[in-house]
């Protein structure tokens, strides 16, 4: 079979790793010359790594739309907001299929706080643009999206510099 499609892939898991395959994805597109778009949910009040290295790569754009650590807040109230306005902007590129890779980065941590309606996504998902691959990161998939996405890979953390030796947060490793 020779068919090519958009594929709805799945990166999740407690593991490391989820964020930076889906980057690394973006960079492998971008080096064919495929226009990537990376919307992150969460992440957006710090200036991190990835977001000044696809500074620099044209075919890639990357918009942070969170405030940080959700799960830290009293309120959830702000990023139900921010993810409902980015949730808007991923179904109008999912539809429109401009991108060739649209990357929703921690869209599942969004899933698992109930900041956006399940079924709404899933939809969106099964409808999307046929020529668009959709990459997923996050810890705690939803059993239903594991269940129509085309690829799952699950990362497992075996060992942790910060959960295991008390060893901070890395530049360049972890942001």
């Amino acid at each position: 079979m020779n068919a090519e499609k958009g594929l709805l892939i799945v990166f999740t898991g407690n593991g490391k790793g989820k964020t930076t395959a889906a980057l690394g994805m973006a960079m492998r597109a971008a080096g064919h010359g495929m226009p990537v778009l990376v919307l992150q949910f969460i992440k957006g009040a710090w200036p991190y790594g990835e977001l000044r290295s696809f500074d620099k790569v044209e075919e890639i754009e990357l918009k942070p739309l969170g405030t940080g650590f959700t799960w830290t807040k009293e309120s959830l109230d702000e990023d139900r907001r921010l993810a409902a306005e980015g949730w808007e902007e991923a179904v109008a590129e999912i539809r429109r299929g401009r991108y060739r890779i649209i990357v929703l980065d921690e869209l599942n941590v969004v899933l698992s706080y109930g900041l956006l309606p399940l079924n709404d996504v899933i939809e969106t998902l099964r409808d999307r643009n046929p020529g668009v691959h959709v990459v997923i990161t996050g810890r705690n998939a939803p059993a239903e999206l594991i269940e129509i996405a085309d690829l799952v890979t699950e990362m497992k953390q075996v060992k942790h510099p910060y959960h295991d030796q008390g060893v901070k947060a890395q530049k360049g490793v972890e942001f």
